[in-house]
């Protein structure tokens, strides 16, 4: 383990500890319990610690805007959220370690074909409030409608909504043994993963970014997605 500045300490564990974000409503990123996270994230988490030589506490997150709310509040030191606009004005990211498609899931004899076809006036899209998803198509739908709730997919099924927004992952698993809907086959957008820490730790954030360039260069980050059973998942390219 090399020297870690005292600065880099005072950035990402102020209090001795790494106190990290789980986000354990993205099965790509995390999977398990509150109690016992596993995945590419709290095993990035786990292996940043050893290497700052610190203790490291997980804290678990049932969606990304509650782990966004949590670093603003100061209650976490690290966080895994895709790269957005909005959430840029508080963290400084990293490069992204992994990409994720996002894509709409449809009743099975809808006439929307293409995510160009969801951005039409009267068309009601479901999503999970405040997710990278949410944020991305918040900016860019013209015409269609968002309607969000904790569980986007769950309440286009309850609401008979047009379509659902969400990471292809979960929908995949959402609509498994379901017949009376389908995902696109187009994605709607990239959701680029990275780290962060808050705005203005500028010595924190040049160790997380050259941390993530080892952990894809390594081959960490695509182990680990394949021990959690993530193998559609892909690590992103080196930072250009």
């Amino acid at each position: 383990m090399s020297t870690v500045s005292p600065d880099v300490l005072q950035d990402l564990a102020p209090t001795g500890t790494l106190r990290a974000s789980i986000n354990l409503g993205n099965i790509v990123l995390a999977q398990g319990t509150p109690d016992d996270p596993r995945g590419v994230t709290p095993e990035l988490a786990r292996e940043l610690g050893r290497r700052l030589g610190v203790p490291v506490a997980l804290s678990c997150f049932d969606a990304a805007g509650k782990a966004f709310e949590a670093m603003k509040a100061g209650k976490v030191d690290i966080v895994f959220l895709a790269i957005e606009p909005v959430r840029a004005a508080e963290i400084e990211f990293t490069a992204p370690y992994v990409i994720i498609e996002g894509v709409y899931m449809v009743p099975k004899n809808s006439t929307l074909k293409t995510p160009a076809d969801v951005d039409k006036p009267g068309i009601r899209v479901g999503v999970n409030k405040a997710s990278a998803y949410d944020l991305f198509l918040t900016r860019t739908l013209k015409n269609a409608t968002l309607v969000r709730s904790e569980d986007g997919a769950q309440l286009f099924v309850d609401e008979k909504l047009d379509a659902a927004g969400g990471v292809k992952q979960a929908l995949q698993a959402f609509a498994k043994g379901r017949s009376d809907v389908r995902l696109m086959d187009e994605r709607f957008m990239e959701i680029q993963q990275a780290m962060g820490c808050a705005r203005g730790k500028l010595a924190g954030a040049a160790h997380l970014r050259s941390f993530v360039e080892e952990m894809k260069a390594s081959g960490f980050v695509a182990d680990a997605l394949k021990r959690s059973g993530q193998h559609d998942a892909a690590v992103a390219p080196a930072a250009g």
